[in-house]
């Protein structure tokens, strides 16, 4: 059957993110990429907060959200996530949990690259197929504003992302939302993403084509072997690929 609707994950698909250029935190022992010293810096102006409290809280907030929510494929926004984080600590500013949404969200998209042929190759494939965006991400007020300032989000007909639908990749409500927009069956769409777990496991069970795209993938080989899910139906180093796969089709 002919692919009608193509549907991108975004980050290392659409775009590129890269946590490396963040500041260095240690949390539990480990140094990490982090935007936590600067969401303390925010917090220090309401509240005396201990910057080892303030990260204990925040990693136990993470831990617990992790069990409730991410372990049964649930979205938390980021929002909700920093007014638990503001609760915990006890403080009263109503609108610090979106000064704190905001300085994240800000120090994560300076962390974003996109590449400079997407918006052609995006045009091109509007041409001959309707295009989605089905994406595991937690602020959709960034996702959005990033799509406007590449010049992508003209040539998506159909958008989910799971801040807004409340359920994240590989869970198939996200797909299948993603599909109903678009108007197509599964079997009529061709989904591409860099996530065996998320993206092909998500995807291929529900009837979707699915290309893994590995541009951002160390070790291709070693990735495959060591996933036990749904093989994908064709590997692409790059999204220029794309429409040679609806030629093929």
């Amino acid at each position: 059957m002919a692919i009608r609707a193509v549907v991108f994950d975004l980050f290392d698909t659409l775009v590129d993110l890269s946590m490396r250029d963040l500041p260095r935190v240690e949390i539990g022992g480990r140094w990490v990429p982090s935007t936590a010293d600067a969401l303390h810096e925010v917090v220090a102006d309401y509240a005396s907060v201990e910057r080892a409290h303030f990260i204990a809280v925040l990693t136990e907030v993470d831990r617990a959200f992790r069990e409730t929510r991410h372990a049964r494929g649930l979205e938390l926004p980021t929002l909700e996530r920093f007014e638990a984080v503001v609760d915990r600590l006890g403080i009263d500013a109503p609108e610090l949990p979106n000064l704190l949404t905001q300085t994240h969200m800000g120090m994560i998209r300076d962390q974003v690259s996109i590449p400079e042929h997407h918006e052609k190759i995006l045009g091109d494939l509007a041409r001959r197929a309707r295009l989605g965006l089905c994406s595991n991400f937690s602020h959709s007020a960034m996702a959005l504003s990033l799509l406007d300032d590449c010049g992508f989000r003209p040539h998506l007909d159909a958008l989910a992302i799971s801040d807004a639908v409340g359920i994240r990749k590989p869970r198939p409500e996200i797909f299948e939302a993603v599909l109903a927009e678009l108007g197509v069956a599964p079997e009529e769409a061709l989904h591409v993403g860099d996530s065996l777990s998320a993206d092909v496991g998500g995807a291929a069970p529900l009837g979707i084509r699915t290309a893994w795209i590995t541009r951002r993938i160390a070790d291709p080989e070693a990735a495959l072997r060591a996933h036990d899910g749904a093989k994908p139906d064709c590997v692409i180093e790059d999204l220029c690929e794309v429409e040679g796969l609806l030629d093929g089709a």
